[in-house]
Formats: C-alpha cells, sequence, structure tokens
C-alpha cells in the first residue's frame, strides 16, 4: 500500500492519489482563484444550484398546470397544492426558490460593486451578469402571470401599461394604431392569450435564453482573472507555478477545481440549510395573500405591487407623470449597465479603500432598500415625500458617480 503524507489541502490529497504526471497534466488547463477572497465569492455557484432547483420544479410543476384564464387558477391551488403526492412541496421549492435567487443575485451585484469586479479588462463579466439579471426579471415576471390570482392580473395590466409610451401615432393621434401593450397582451387587457404566451415565455424561451447568458457569463471570468477583496494585483503564472512547486501556503492563489469548489461547496451547504428552512416552515413570504383570489378584471386590489424584488425599480416610476416616469424606469434598469463605464477610477479597490466612493456605495445601498419599502407602501402622506427624495437620490447618485470617481487619486 502506498505510503502517503498528511495533506494540508484537499488539492494535495488529490495530488497523492492521482500521481504527479497525471496531475500535471490537469493543471495545464488550471484555472486559478486568489487565495485572499471571502464566501461572497461563492455567490455565482449559489445562484447557479438555485436555477436548477428552479428548473427541476418547474418541470413538475409543469405536469399538472393550466395555461388557461378558466383553469389555470384551480390547477395551482386546488389540483397541485391539494390532489397531487407532494405538490405542495415542490410549489413552496419554486416559489422560495423564485425569491430567494434574487436576494442572491443583489448580494453578487453589490459585491462586484464593492470590490470593484467589473473594472480592468472585467466589463464583459459585469454585462452579461447584467443582462442575466434582465433575464432573470422577465422570468420572474412571467412566472408571476401563472397563477392567474388578483395580484397576477393586475400586476400584469399594471407593468405592461408601462410600454404605453411606445405606441405609434397616426395622422397626429387622430387614428388609433395597435401599440406595444396590446401586442404584448394578445388583446387589450390580459387574457388568454396573454397567458398562454407569458406561458410560453417562461417555460421554453427565457429558460433557454438564461441557460445561454450563464454559458456566456462563466466564458467571461476566464478572459481576466477574478479580482480578489484587498484589490491586490497577481502575477497567476509566477504564483501558480509557486503553488505547483509545492509552496502552497506561500502562493497567493489556489487551484478551482479542488481548493475553491471546497469551499463553495460548504457555502452551499449552509444555503441550502437556510433554503429548506424556508420551504418547509416560513414560505408563505413567498406567496402573496392578495394573489390566492382568482383573477377578477371588475375588482381592482386597494393596493398593487409587484414582487419584492422588482419594488425600488417600480417605486422609481411612481413619482412621475408617464413619459418622465418611462424615461426614469429606462434609466435605472440601463444606470446599472453602465457603472463599468461611469466609475473613472483606474483603481480596482475594496469601496473602503476608495474615499468618496465608499460614501457613494453606501448611500446607495441604503437607498436601494429605502426606494424597496416604499414601493410596498401606498403612496400617500409621508410615504410619497420619503419615495421622491429616495427617486431623487437615486438618479442623482448614478449622474455623480463619474465626477466622484475622476476626483479619485491613483494608488
Amino acid at each position: 500500500m502506498a505510503n502517503f503524507k498528511k495533506a494540508t489541502s484537499i488539492g494535495d490529497w488529490f495530488d497523492q492519489r492521482l500521481g504527479t504526471k497525471k496531475i500535471e497534466k490537469i493543471m495545464a488547463s488550471e484555472y486559478w482563484i486568489p487565495k485572499n477572497i471571502n464566501f461572497l465569492w461563492a455567490m455565482g455557484m449559489v445562484l447557479a444550484i438555485t436555477f436548477k432547483l428552479l428548473l427541476i420544479s418547474g418541470i413538475f410543476l409543469m405536469m399538472y398546470y393550466k395555461p388557461d384564464v378558466d383553469l389555470a387558477f384551480d390547477s395551482v391551488n386546488y389540483t397541485i397544492m391539494a390532489e397531487v403526492g407532494y405538490g405542495w412541496l415542490w410549489r413552496h421549492i419554486h416559489a422560495v426558490a423564485a425569491s430567494v435567487i434574487f436576494l442572491i443575485v443583489y448580494i453578487h451585484m453589490f459585491t462586484a460593486i464593492y470590490y470593484g469586479s467589473y473594472k480592468q479588462g472585467r466589463e464583459m463579466i459585469w454585462i452579461s451578469g447584467m443582462l442575466l439579471f434582465v433575464t432573470f426579471s422577465a422570468e420572474a415576471f412571467s412566472g408571476y402571470m401563472l397563477p392567474w390570482g388578483q395580484m397576477s392580473y393586475w400586476a400584469g395590466m399594471v407593468i405592461t401599461n408601462i410600454f404605453e409610451g411606445f405606441s405609434p401615432e397616426i395622422a397626429g393621434g387622430m387614428l388609433n394604431a395597435p401599440g406595444l401593450v396590446e401586442w404584448l397582451r394578445g388583446d387589450f387587457v390580459p387574457g388568454d392569450a396573454f397567458l398562454t404566451r407569458f406561458y410560453m415565455l417562461h417555460v421554453l424561451l427565457l429558460p433557454l435564453a438564461i441557460l445561454g447568458l450563464i454559458g456566456l457569463h462563466f466564458g467571461a471570468l476566464r478572459i481576466p482573472h477574478v479580482n480578489n477583496q484587498d484589490g491586490e494585483d497577481i502575477d497567476f503564472e509566477v504564483e501558480s507555478k509557486k503553488y505547483l512547486a509545492g509552496d502552497t501556503k506561500g502562493s497567493k492563489v489556489m487551484r478551482f477545481q479542488f481548493d475553491f469548489l471546497s469551499k463553495d461547496i460548504f457555502v452551499l451547504g449552509v444555503f441550502l440549510t437556510f433554503f429548506f428552512y424556508l420551504v418547509f416552515y416560513h414560505f408563505t413570504f413567498a406567496l402573496d395573500p392578495v394573489n390566492l383570489d382568482p383573477a377578477n378584471g371588475l375588482k381592482t386590489p386597494a393596493h398593487i405591487y409587484p414582487e419584492w424584488y422588482f419594488l425600488w425599480s417600480y417605486e422609481v416610476l411612481r413619482p412621475f407623470a408617464k413619459d418622465p416616469g418611462l424615461v426614469a424606469f429606462m434609466f435605472a434598469q440601463v444606470a446599472f449597465f453602465l457603472i463599468p463605464f461611469l466609475d473613472r477610477s483606474p483603481n480596482v479597490a475594496p469601496a473602503n479603500k476608495r474615499g468618496l466612493f465608499a460614501i457613494w456605495f453606501w448611500v446607495m445601498l441604503v437607498d436601494m432598500i429605502v426606494l424597496t419599502i416604499m414601493g410596498k407602501l401606498p403612496p400617500e402622506g409621508i410615504f410619497n415625500v420619503i419615495g421622491g427624495v429616495a427617486v431623487w437620490t437615486f438618479l442623482g447618485l448614478f449622474i455623480a458617480l463619474p465626477i466622484i470617481t475622476m476626483l479619485e487619486k491613483k494608488k
């Protein structure tokens, strides 16, 4: 029996058991990760697994769901929840995953902003990630329509009305022409055509787009190496050779396949414990009680609002009239895409080492939370004032970002 030395890492364990020649062949295509990174770098893996949970649970739900305005509500709330064995479990998994995945997305986004992970050749990583965010948002919105409850119907009505600004005018507005809203709905109000096409988007086109964008996002990660939590420039070629020479403690990098992946799996285990705790004990947070009533086009809910992950964006729209509101809404969506180009500083470092940028980051984070809270509350009284201030603060922060970062001294 071979005598193995005590392994100091999972990578060492594989080195000893696979043999030197085989491990060197593996290392030729190895992907190296900086050592000085924390658990927040595991959010990509957590997102990938959560998306798989959504896919698997969604396939089971598709077996019994009926994309018909007369059957959809009962197929979800009676057939799946009461008649199908463990149907309730698959619905809870799908609902909780649809909500939690946005929490992880936002953590992932703000981690990248905080550590400057969009800078120095990493622009494509950021843009592909933001494309994923937009596609996930479209996937979530289309899925929210499918239970065909009260909030499904009226949220669909309000959100599609945003696109009224794109409706064409003929002969100075004297003639009516079908606009983008009618094209999206397939009718003048949400109905059977609306539900059927959103079902098709939710179960086919958007998941395929997400899978393609995930491939693009992971591929973009290999163009430059990922940055680290100290903003330190690392010579990956030198440090990887040092690691392979046996100086695993002195090297500033670690292998993705064995060492970093083991840390990812630990974080994933903690996340899944939290996730299934929500599934079994606190799933109601992901199910809007208003949506447990069947859709009724003749009865408007007292207060219409989207799911929590859209509330900040919805609040940006509310203080303005239709056309200015549409401009503000579009600006809010595009602003995050432009962060790599709005940030004019050459420094790649955590926000806490970048002076004014640190203040910008924390003000923006708090403002997003305020916008989310205000979006759930009715726009009246003091809530209207706070919401308006938060919206103008949000818009001002992105306008000020180039100026703040240009004033930053090069390190």
